[in-house]
């Protein structure tokens, strides 16, 4: 009986050691993912800072300048949208490798990164060039044509060193060092809103440029903001020991191709999220002129909001890409899953601050709008409060994409996606705004079924995975 009693005070303490253990391990996990999250969301704060500025100094130049603005934005973001996403594929490659401790493979990555962020600028340039003609044979107005291509002429030419930025970016990011990508974005943004100003309205001697002139102060900052980073990268411990920019003149066909592989299906992916949007946007539009006004009040705080669980996103997939680097199957679950957790906490706390302060939101958005009446104000409270759903939702697929990407899986959450965002979510929104008679109301549940189907399913092939790792 003694001895069965010391066997089974054995079998506790060694539960309660591994509980402990468990628990250490989960703060630890925590720790670093914080580490790496709060750099990066204040990054993307940053980019949006400066976004804003440039929305305020062209604002007051007039509303026409403003649509100019915004239909030039789209000819750009659509094409850059699809080289962020290739782009992005260095994190988990480098990240892998780094925690293998194969700093060859780290090189080999961001080697053709640049490449591909030098090829990539080319295509984008050329359609910028050809803004106007492109807004034309999309139906627009060509005084409003006219003025975008001011402002993508002056664009054009940062695309290069705004990409290479970003391939830059991603290698700090694996390496677990992004403070320097968060100390360029800080100093960036007083310099894009002292260049804006002066080169718009032509002050300090130099001539009034208006839309080209926003346009290349963005370009401007860019190649400050690439040449900060690649300074960092040669001269900046602990990134000169890995003498990242050695044989930087080959060209790794290997190692391009498994970029494609990984970057593109996440690239087509964001493609059919922006497309989603879009294809929303215009039910809104056919409903009524005040209906579309609220509809983009909504869809500006989830913007908004996506700018914490996106950083967490890199966050996961640099985490979960180390744990597989040093074969660590249950650090592979435990990353994804402190990574969710850590994104659906704060993504909550967000939204019910959001919430809490809706109308006053909408009061904010439509200011003195031509579409400012109590009912639209209504109507905007009620879509942020139908779209917390959304805002949850969005939160917890963008962690899991970037999960899955640590992984490098990336071509069965496309199919996700097309089945979660089209067949289901924009075909529910079609049905329940225009058939049924919701309207607006009837846009976001539809986008927030969607949303969730497609959360639910990458969190599941996340388990799945990470499950067989182990």
């Amino acid at each position: 009986m003694k001895k069965d009693n010391q066997n089974n005070a054995g079998v506790g303490f060694a539960a309660r050691t591994d509980e402990t253990e468990a628990r250490n391990q989960f703060a630890v996990e925590l720790s670093e993912t914080t580490k790496l999250v709060l750099p990066m969301v204040l990054t993307q704060v940053g980019q949006i800072a400066m976004m804003t500025t440039d929305l305020a100094f062209i604002g007051r130049i007039d509303a026409e300048a403003v649509a100019a603005a915004a239909l030039a934005s789209r000819v750009y973001l659509i094409s850059f949208t699809v080289s962020v996403g290739l782009l992005g594929a260095i994190v988990p490659l480098a990240a892998q490798a780094f925690a293998a401790d194969n700093l060859v493979v780290v090189r080999r990555a961001l080697r053709m990164g640049l490449w591909a962020a030098l090829m990539l600028s080319f295509p984008i340039v050329a359609l910028s060039l050809r803004g106007e003609q492109i807004l034309l044979l999309l139906g627009q107005v060509p005084d409003t044509a006219r003025l975008a291509q001011q402002y993508l002429f002056g664009l054009a030419w940062g695309v290069a060193p705004a990409l290479s930025f970003l391939a830059i970016r991603s290698f700090m990011i694996a390496v677990n060092r992004p403070e320097p990508v968060l100390c360029i974005t800080l100093a960036a943004i007083p310099l894009n809103a002292l260049l804006a100003y002066l080169l718009i309205y032509g002050k300090l001697g130099l001539p009034r440029l208006e839309l080209f002139g926003a346009g290349l102060a963005t370009t401007l900052v860019n190649c400050a903001t690439f040449l900060a980073a690649l300074w960092c990268a040669l001269m900046h411990r602990p990134f000169r020991d890995y003498q990242a920019f050695v044989h930087l003149w080959r060209f790794d066909w290997p190692m391009m191709r498994q970029l494609i592989a990984i970057g593109t299906p996440v690239s087509i992916a964001s493609l059919m999220s922006s497309g989603l949007t879009s294809a929303a946007t215009m039910l809104a539009g056919m409903i009524s002129t005040s209906v579309l006004a609220a509809h983009q009040i909504a869809v500006q705080v989830a913007g908004t909001l996506f700018t914490i669980p996106f950083g967490v996103s890199m966050a996961a997939a640099v985490r979960v890409g180390h744990a597989v680097g040093r074969k660590d199957g249950p650090g592979v679950k435990r990353a994804g899953l402190v990574a969710m957790l850590f994104g659906i906490v704060i993504t909550a706390i967000l939204t019910l601050a959001t919430i809490a302060a809706r109308f006053e939101i909408a009061e904010v958005f439509l200011g003195g709008s031509v579409f400012r009446s109590d009912a639209t104000v209504g109507l905007a409270a009620k879509l942020v409060l139908v779209g917390a759903g959304f805002f949850m939702t969005d939160a917890v697929q963008s962690i899991a994409v970037g999960s899955l990407s640590g992984l490098k899986d990336t071509r069965v959450p496309l199919l996700f996606a097309g089945i979660a965002y089209w067949l289901i979510g924009f075909s529910l929104s079609y049905v329940l705004s225009l058939k049924i008679g919701l309207g607006a109301v009837g846009i976001w549940i539809g986008l927030s079924i969607g949303k969730a189907v497609y959360a639910g399913l990458l969190v599941l092939r996340f388990e799945l995975l990470a499950s067989r790792f182990v």
